[in-house]
C-alpha cells in the first residue's frame, strides 16, 4: 500500500468537529444536543443577500478575475473606507475562498519551509492546520484566563524570536477567547514587528462584533508598518453566511500582493456565487448589525453570568466575537466533552462543547478549559448552561 505524506500524519483533527460521531450517536439515542461547540450562527443571513441569490438570472456561471470580481473589490474598498482605511481595489484586495484560503496563501507567500510564526494561544485551532499545510512552525506565546486572555507581555514575544521568526499572527476580536485587543496593545505589536522586520498577520473576521461600547482597531490603521501588515477577512460570520466561502486577503505591500496573486491564479478564481452573495451583502443596513450585536450581548450575558454562578467555574466576559473560554472544575476537557455526549443527559438533553486543548499549541494546556460558542437562541442557552451545571454535579472526574 502506498505511504501517505508526512503532512497527512501531522495534520491535526479539528477539536471543534472531532466529537461529531458522539453527538450523532447521542441524537440517535434520543437525546437533544445543544451545540455550543461550533461557531455556526443561527442569525438569519441579510435579506438583501437572499433576494439577490433568489433573483439571479445567469446564463453562464463564469470564472472571475483571479483576484475576484472588480465590482466586488471596489465594494470592499468602500466598506473599508468606513473604518478610515484607504485601499486600492486593483492591487491591495484579493478575494479568496474563505478566510482560510487567504491565510494559507499568506503563509505560502511569506514563509520558507521551517520558518516560525508566533501566535498568542489559545488560538483558532485551524492555524495549526494551516501551518502544517505551508510547513510553517507555529510558536505559541501563552495568554492567561486570569488576565482575560489579554496580549502577553512583549518580553514574552521577544524571548521567542529567532533567526527563523518571520511573523506574528493575531485574531482580533479573538476566536476562541472573544478578547478584543486595544489600540495600545496593537501599537506594542507594531513596535515589535518594526524592530524585528516581521510580518503582522491580523485575522479580523469578527470586526463587526464588538460590545459594551468597544470599537475595533484594525492592524491596517497602525502607522509606519504598511509593508508588514497582512489582513485576513471573511463574510462568513459578519453576514451569517458561512457556506458562501468567500474571504479576502488585504495588504498595502505591493510585492506581497503580486506574489500572492500567483497562488490565486493557480486555483483559477474564487467562487462566483459566493462573490455575488458577498457583494450583495455590502448593502446590508446598519440596523441589521445593531440588532445582531444586541442579540449577541444578551446571549453573552446569559452564558457568562450563568457560568460564573456555578461553583468552581471561571469565565471571562469577552468584548467581541461570540465565543468565550470557560475553566471548569474537571480533570480533562477532552474526556469531559465526550462523557457529556456518551454518558450524560438531563431531562433528555445534553451539551456539545469544544475542548480547549485543541486551541493550544503548548502540550498540557487547556486541560480544564472548554470553548463555548453562544450562537443559539437565548432559551436554548439557558437550558444548555443548566445541563452543564447538572453535569458538573455528577461528573466522575470533577476536581
Amino acid at each position: 500500500m502506498p505511504i501517505l505524506s508526512r503532512k497527512a500524519a501531522e495534520m491535526p483533527a479539528s477539536p471543534i468537529r472531532k466529537l461529531v460521531p458522539f453527538s450523532e450517536q447521542a441524537k440517535k439515542d434520543g437525546k437533544n444536543v445543544y451545540h455550543l461547540n461550533i461557531g455556526q450562527p443561527d442569525i438569519e443571513t441579510p435579506k438583501v443577500v437572499l433576494d439577490k441569490i433568489h433573483n439571479l438570472d445567469l446564463k453562464v456561471v463564469e470564472y472571475s478575475h483571479s483576484a475576484g470580481f472588480q465590482s466586488y473589490r471596489e465594494g470592499l474598498a468602500k466598506y473599508y473606507k468606513g473604518f478610515n482605511i484607504d485601499l486600492n481595489p486593483d492591487n491591495q484586495i484579493m478575494v479568496t475562498t474563505g478566510g482560510s484560503e487567504a491565510l494559507i496563501f499568506a503563509f505560502q507567500t511569506c514563509f520558507n519551509d521551517g520558518d516560525e510564526l508566533i501566535v498568542p494561544e489559545p488560538f483558532y485551532a485551524n492555524y495549526n492546520a494551516f501551518g502544517v499545510t505551508a510547513n510553517v512552525k507555529v510558536v505559541p506565546v501563552t495568554s492567561k484566563i486570569e488576565d482575560d486572555f489579554s496580549l502577553p507581555p512583549i518580553s514574552d514575544f521577544e524571548k521567542l524570536i529567532t533567526s527563523k521568526t518571520k511573523g506574528i499572527l493575531i485574531c482580533n476580536p479573538g476566536n476562541p477567547t472573544g478578547y478584543l485587543y486595544s489600540k495600545e496593545e496593537l501599537e506594542k505589536l507594531r513596535d515589535l514587528v518594526k524592530k524585528h522586520d516581521l510580518f503582522l498577520f491580523s485575522d479580523e473576521v469578527y470586526r463587526e462584533f464588538c460590545y459594551d461600547g468597544a470599537t475595533p482597531h484594525s492592524a491596517l490603521n497602525l502607522e509606519g508598518i504598511d509593508d508588514n501588515v497582512i489582513v485576513i477577512d471573511s463574510v462568513s460570520k459578519r453576514y451569517s453566511m458561512c457556506g458562501a466561502r468567500v474571504g479576502a486577503l488585504i495588504s498595502k505591500n505591493a510585492d506581497f500582493m503580486n506574489a500572492a496573486l500567483k497562488f490565486g491564479q493557480a486555483r483559477l478564481s474564487p467562487p462566483t456565487f459566493g462573490q455575488i452573495a458577498g457583494e450583495a451583502a455590502l448593502a446590508t443596513p446598519q440596523s441589521y448589525f445593531d440588532g445582531v450585536i444586541e442579540e449577541y450581548v444578551e446571549r453573552r450575558n446569559i452564558v457568562v453570568d450563568s457560568l460564573n454562578k456555578i461553583e468552581g467555574v471561571i469565565c471571562p466576559k469577552p468584548k467581541g466575537a461570540f465565543y468565550t473560554i470557560a475553566k471548569l472544575p474537571i480533570d480533562n476537557a477532552d474526556k469531559f466533552c465526550q462523557w457529556l455526549l456518551e454518558d450524560f443527559e438531563f431531562e433528555g438533553e445534553t451539551v456539545m462543547l469544544a475542548p480547549a486543548t485543541g486551541f493550544y499549541a503548548t502540550k498540557g494546556l487547556g486541560q480544564q478549559e472548554v470553548r463555548v460558542a453562544y450562537v443559539l437562541k437565548k432559551e436554548s442557552l439557558i437550558k444548555a448552561v443548566k445541563c452543564l451545571e447538572e453535569a458538573l454535579k455528577v461528573y466522575p472526574g470533577r476536581v
